[in-house]
């Protein structure tokens, strides 16, 4: 089933095989393709055509909605009330970042049969590795707690639910939308999608009532201004919620749910469709967040708020922002933006789960039931959400929604690091490696996220420092604790960084002559890479049928 190409002949010494079976056995289901075509797979035609491209649509869309969850919802509407457009440049420096880094992700998988999880395990030695699958998993946590939140949010709104019992019933909210999948996951992610943007219309139909200035739009666009603590905090926060690790995971392994041609063309093809449909989806997503910061913005910021509408300005959050809809939805206002809420957060919550499924095979080769490994995540996501809401209320969940994206922030150079390194050596992606450019670009985008970081993380902890009531001794104790994570937060970054690849991917794309050659040999027309079986079984679980049982 594997072939290797002709690449020690005399004649083409210089050229490296294109077709190449790995030589590494940690384990047999880092390449499982199943042999039987189904009815129910996506196959894209062996052939030139922009129709080709619908074939791919699915996976962009899919990531896309991690970029309008509530986590961005939130911090979009408090940047914009206490900052105005002043922070619109962090979402269009990170929706270009997005796109290029998701792109990277998709190249990754469609080359080399393989997602950046299953690559991790193969490159690294066993304890970076572990490290690794934790560190992700962590995420994905700090990922589910602003799901948890909106979703308990928009439980209040809608049936007057307190905040609290609402965390507790977002597990079973969820378990059910994962149970009606099976009737159907495009329908069920038509539905949600179809919720989410009813809200970015009402936000962009708000747009014409509250009137933002163009050019102070614009500048917030263009002017790059980060004044004060505040805002760097801030600043973070929509970094994070917009460049999220597990979407790096999820992209590449989504991307495995199709059948296709295993050509040079063919393959050039997929990355260039997949980074299409990826442009679209993140161009949608960019439109709300805009819209969503210039809203709170435009409001919050008029001279003709009443009272209460400024109290809710000075502490906005998800559970106060259905005022910002008033002139367009009226009444009716607080509902309906309960049920995009609602639609939000659960959306959100079953791509979690599916990267949480990816992650957990990649790094361990271990496989949960969905409804299992939902409930692992949910639970723990909870725990942390029920304390502050019991405590702290609505304000406290919402301050907490920001605290979970800074950490998605933090946590980005274990996930991007790892997928830069990868689709920029030529032994895992052949004549597909990223260009010098796209490295470049890559790699400074890279830089400045963790520069930000490590600045805002030693300039807040210093000022903890000088700013408590502790005793000396404590201090000096905490600021130890406190630099010693530091510096082993920099050692992980640099050791994925100067660390060399070794392993040579197990599959790239056939060259024209082998493609000829493996071509007269079958007898068909093309060669495809069928769907791993794994990615496609955890992606769209199907009803069994008594054929499937023969």
């Amino acid at each position: 089933m594997v072939v290797t190409g002709s690449g020690s002949g005399s004649g083409s010494g210089s050229r490296q095989p294109q077709f190449i079976s790995s030589t590494c056995n940690r384990s047999l289901s880092n390449a499982p393709l199943i042999q039987n075509s189904d009815t129910n797979q996506i196959v894209v035609p062996d052939r030139r055509s922009w129709k080709n491209l619908f074939a791919y649509m699915g996976p962009g869309f899919l990531v896309s909605i991690a970029y309008i969850d509530p986590g961005n919802f939130e911090t979009d509407l408090q940047s914009g009330a206490q900052y105005k457009y002043e922070l619109l440049w962090i979402i269009l420096v990170a929706s270009c970042a997005a796109l290029v880094i998701q792109s990277m992700a998709a190249n990754l998988g469609v080359v080399t049969g393989k997602h950046l999880a299953e690559h991790c395990r193969t490159e690294y030695p066993r304890v970076p590795n572990f490290i690794l699958w934790i560190i992700a998993e962590i995420a994905i946590v700090a990922c589910d707690i602003p799901e948890v939140i909106g979703t308990a949010f928009a439980l209040n709104m809608l049936f007057n639910i307190p905040v609290w019992i609402g965390v507790l019933l977002t597990g079973l909210s969820t378990l059910i939308l994962l149970a009606l999948q099976q009737y159907g996951v495009r329908k069920l992610e038509f539905l949600i999608a179809f919720l989410v943007f009813t809200i970015a219309a009402c936000f962009m139909a708000e747009l014409g009532y509250a009137k933002p200035d163009a050019k102070e739009v614009l500048k917030g666009l263009f002017v790059p201004e980060l004044k004060g603590s505040g805002a760097t905090g801030l600043a973070i926060s929509l970094l994070g919620a917009m460049v999220m690790p597990h979407n790096l995971f999820l992209h590449s392994a989504l991307v495995l749910s199709r059948k296709i041609p295993r050509s040079v063309r063919g393959i050039k093809e997929a990355c260039r469709f997949y980074m299409i449909e990826s442009a679209f989806a993140l161009m949608v997503a960019f439109l709300i967040n805009v819209s969503v910061i210039s809203v709170s913005g435009a409001v919050c910021n008029s001279s003709n708020l009443n009272a209460e509408d400024q109290l809710s300005c000075q502490d906005l959050d998800l559970n106060k922002a259905s005022f910002l809809l008033r002139n367009v939805l009226g009444k009716w206002s607080s509902k309906l933006f309960g049920i995009a809420l609602l639609a939000s957060g659960q959306s959100s919550t079953i791509t979690g789960t599916y990267a949480g499924q990816y992650v957990m095979q990649g790094f361990l080769d271990l496989r949960l039931q969905p409804w299992i490994r939902n409930m692992l995540t949910r639970c723990l996501a909870i725990v942390p959400s029920l304390i502050v809401a019991v405590i702290g209320g609505s304000a406290g969940a919402g301050k907490l929604i920001i605290i979970a994206s800074m950490i998605l922030s933090f946590e980005l150079p274990f996930a991007l690091v790892p997928l830069l390194k990868f689709t920029s050596s030529k032994t895992k992606m052949g004549a597909h490696v990223n260009s010098t450019m796209i490295s470049a670009v890559t790699w400074i985008i890279g830089t400045l996220i963790m520069a930000i970081n490590i600045y805002y993380l030693i300039t807040g902890f210093i000022k903890l420092l000088l700013h408590s009531h502790f005793k000396i001794v404590a201090k000096v104790f905490l600021g130890i604790l406190g630099f010693s994570g530091m510096a082993i937060y920099l050692a992980g970054i640099t050791y994925l960084v100067l660390r060399k690849n070794k392993e040579a991917t197990h599959l790239l794309a056939l060259t024209a002559q082998e493609n000829q050659q493996m071509t007269n040999e079958q007898g068909n027309g093309s060669i495809y890479t069928l769907p791993r079986e794994d990615i496609v079984s955890m992606q769209l679980p199907q009803r069994s049928s008594p054929a499937d049982l023969d």
